[in-house]
């Protein structure tokens, strides 16, 4: 992927981790403990934990990955330097399929949460009107030129941290053990559903790629960026833990009833204070990364348009220089996905298209392995050779079995619409050779 972006003083280690927890931490943490809630009552907590631990594995395996590198690119790089330029160019597509779905997931997150807070608003019409409002507005604000400020981002750091510190910090305090019972809802476990909720709260930790594509602005990215990864998915993973602990200590089986789980449950510790404070976190934090996504999405059209990897229109810009194009067909998409299911629903789909670029990655490791040398300068070193990433492997494929075929076709389908945009490619530039 090109890199068009001029190099300016480079990030260290602790700005390194301050970014990935940022990136990690979203409206999955804000609204999703209840769809775990409803498949696997007070036993969700172990899903979170598997779902840390898988985590964990692919994060390794990003970062002995990027002990190979100090350029940008992440998974694109890999799948390109591993396995060739058709399994590159498949990882280097569905890029743009995943942060469209994410884009349309955190439309309908912000949706979800302002019904929340305002419940008079819960009908169809009126949910499809805020998300065409919020989604057809920010395309017109991007068409126009208007560019996120760096107030926006810290607007977003803010306003989701500091009510979820607050909601640990004092709800730990109002647990009662009595709501851990019974452990599944109903009393006894249901087949599948432990699958079910490990898809949906999966959604939940993804993001800490972001930190891998990122690594040409990182200082020593070879020496750091290992540790950065392995430290941020240790302190998101254990956070999340704890989050699901004190909602479900103070909700118990009523953590499955609700829309705004961390809302509903700092309410009833904290009145009016709680509910307010953490309304406004999630709707702050939601609405921000929307309008952060809404920038970044179309640009990851234009990257494939530049590289050739898709057709040059895409890459055309108006008079300010926005690439009109890109945002109109991004936003197209995103409308059509965020219209066609709840965020539960969305959020699995968005999960389940990450998995498009952490399994190649995943393989990756184990070829580099035989094939390329590590910078001595790299401190980090994957224990058990081949061991994590297959683990990481096999378990991340037994999760997409989990979801429904219409996730899967959804979450994985740009890899198909991926392949005649490759021989029309390649035909493009064999024709220009001649």
């Amino acid at each position: 992927m090109n890199n068009s972006i001029v190099k300016k003083e480079q990030m260290g280690y602790w700005s390194m981790i301050l970014l990935g927890i940022n990136g990690i931490i979203g409206s999955g943490i804000f609204l999703l403990p209840n769809q775990a809630a409803k498949l696997m009552g007070s036993a969700s907590i172990f899903v979170l934990l598997f779902d840390a631990l898988l985590v964990i594995t692919i994060a390794l395996c990003f970062a002995q990955a990027a002990t190979y590198f100090d350029r940008d690119g992440g998974p694109y790089l890999y799948a390109k330097d591993a396995f060739g330029d058709f399994v590159g160019f498949e990882v280097g597509f569905v890029t743009w399929a995943i942060r469209i779905i994410a884009e349309a997931t955190m439309a309908v997150a912000f949706t979800t949460a302002l019904v929340g807070t305002f419940p008079s608003l819960n009908q169809p019409v009126i949910k499809d009107a805020v998300i065409s409002v919020m989604v057809i507005g920010l395309a017109l604000m991007n068409i126009a030129g208007v560019r996120v400020s760096t107030v926006v981002n810290n607007i977003i750091s803010v306003s989701k941290l500091v009510p979820l510190v607050l909601f640990v910090a004092i709800g730990i305090f109002f647990i009662k053990g009595s709501n851990f019972t019974p452990l599944f809802p109903g009393g006894s476990y249901k087949s599948g559903s432990f699958g079910q909720a490990a898809v949906v709260m999966f959604y939940a930790f993804t993001g800490f790629e972001g930190l891998v594509v990122a690594a040409g602005d990182m200082k020593n990215a070879k020496r750091n960026l290992p540790k950065a990864v392995a430290t941020v998915m240790t302190v998101v993973a254990l956070f999340y833990i704890l989050i699901q602990v004190v909602s479900t200590g103070i909700l118990g089986s009523a953590l499955a009833n609700t829309d705004t789980p961390i809302q509903t449950a700092f309410a009833k510790v904290a009145g009016g204070f709680g509910n307010a404070l953490v309304a406004a976190g999630t709707l702050l934090s939601t609405g921000g990364l929307l309008v952060a996504s809404s920038f970044i999405t179309p640009r990851s059209g234009v990257a494939l348009a530049e590289n050739h990897m898709m057709p040059q229109l895409l890459a055309k810009r108006n008079r300010v220089n926005s690439p009109y194009v890109a945002i109109i067909v991004s936003a197209t998409i995103t409308l059509i996905i965020a219209y066609s299911g709840t965020f539960g629903y969305l959020a699995q789909i968005s999960a389940v298209s990450r998995f498009a670029q952490y399994i190649p990655t995943c393989l990756a490791v184990i070829v580099f392995a035989h094939t390329k040398t590590k910078d001595k300068s790299s401190t980090f070193h994957l224990p058990l050779g081949p061991v994590i990433p297959a683990v990481a492997i096999l378990v991340s494929l037994w999760l997409l079995v989990q979801v429904q075929v219409s996730q899967l076709v959804i979450g994985l389908g740009a890899l198909v619409i991926a392949v005649p945009f490759y021989f029309l490619t390649y035909t493009y530039r064999e024709h220009g050779k001649a």
